[in-house]
């Protein structure tokens, strides 16, 4: 079968095509046969070997993560699903991708693609709907009432996490360009920040909450409008030591990590608020009761473009140029 791999990390070796053998699935997976895969942002950074020291993958390895598609196979203990099934996961963190014609995917990780979405807007959803969903509900605790900051909210994570903040009854405060005003107001934004016109930390104030999605000193600039004992969940880093000891990282690492995310932590200490580093969890639970809410009518899919498998490497460089506006998502079938 076709896929889309690479066979060293860095700039230098850039993905392509290659022919891989369909994948033999073990008693607990049901082989996937891919319809759609939505990318994100860290598929280009495992690539280029951001994450070479906690992602471990064979090489050569079969590029993204979220998939949408249709159950071909099932093992012999799984009980979910059956041979038909329109499903979608993602595989995130277990060392395959599923930019191929066919993926094996672990049943617990699984769920049953929401009744109201195609296939393409089915891939858009698992990692940044399990991301928004692990950061606002178990690292944070949100709860109704409270406030959280999710910088670009006209991005694929942001589109996501402002719908899925606004049903659990929170505020939400973003940025975006003005281009983009109307459409974060219309996924339920409270307060806009035009970030081309404002410093978002000269107008927003006594949050609960930061999603840490942008990179640079957004995430320092962020202290100033956080209140006492709130968090900052970071999706971009620094990793921290937390995050090591959680994967069981060797003591080099930890120290490092540590390192890394002293500023951020001394400074965050001073203030009452909590920093933690958050990598996603693929879940197939978490994403069946994601797939309630947007079959409820809560949450809509925002795809930016879609492209055909063949031009998947262009998607892969449409994506990094950061200009995405919602999901960018690859169609197989």
């Amino acid at each position: 079968m076709k896929a889309l791999t690479f066979r060293r990390y860095g700039k230098s070796t850039p993905p392509d095509y290659t022919d891989v053998p369909r994948p033999q699935i073990g008693p607990d997976e049901i082989l996937v046969q891919v319809h759609a895969v939505g990318l994100n942002p860290i598929d280009n950074m495992i690539q280029k070997g951001t994450f070479k020291p906690v992602l471990k993958f064979e090489l050569p390895a079969t590029m993204g993560s979220d998939v949408a598609g249709v159950v071909a196979q099932v093992g012999g203990r799984v009980t979910r699903f059956k041979v038909g099934d329109a499903v979608f996961a993602s595989v995130f963190d277990l060392g395959q991708g599923t930019l191929a014609e066919f993926v094996a995917v672990p049943e617990r990780v699984a769920a049953s693609k929401p009744a109201n979405l195609d296939f393409v807007e089915a891939a858009s959803i698992p990692m940044v709907g399990l991301t928004s969903w692990q950061a606002f509900k178990e690292r944070a605790g949100l709860k109704a009432g409270q406030k959280v900051f999710i910088p670009a909210g006209s991005g694929g994570i942001g589109t996501f996490a402002i719908q899925l903040a606004k049903h659990l009854g929170v505020k939400v405060g973003t940025t975006t360009s003005t281009a983009n005003i109307d459409l974060v107001k219309s996924l339920g934004a409270d307060e806009v920040v035009d970030y081309k016109r404002q410093e978002f930390e000269t107008v927003l104030r006594d949050y609960d909450m930061v999603l840490g999605t942008i990179r640079g000193d957004g995430i320092e600039k962020s202290l100033q409008i956080l209140k006492s004992n709130s968090a900052i969940v970071s999706l971009i880093g620094p990793l921290d030591a937390a995050f090591a000891r959680a994967r069981n990282l060797n003591a080099v690492l930890r120290f490092v990590f540590s390192l890394m995310s002293w500023k951020i932590r001394r400074l965050a200490k001073k203030r009452g608020i909590r920093y933690s580093f958050l990598f996603v969890r693929p879940d197939g639970a978490q994403l069946t009761e994601i797939a309630g809410i947007i079959e409820a009518g809560q949450i809509r899919p925002v795809i930016d473009k879609v492209f055909p498998f063949d031009q998947a490497k262009e998607a892969l460089a449409y994506l990094e140029a950061g200009r995405a506006k919602g999901k960018v998502v690859v169609r197989l079938v």
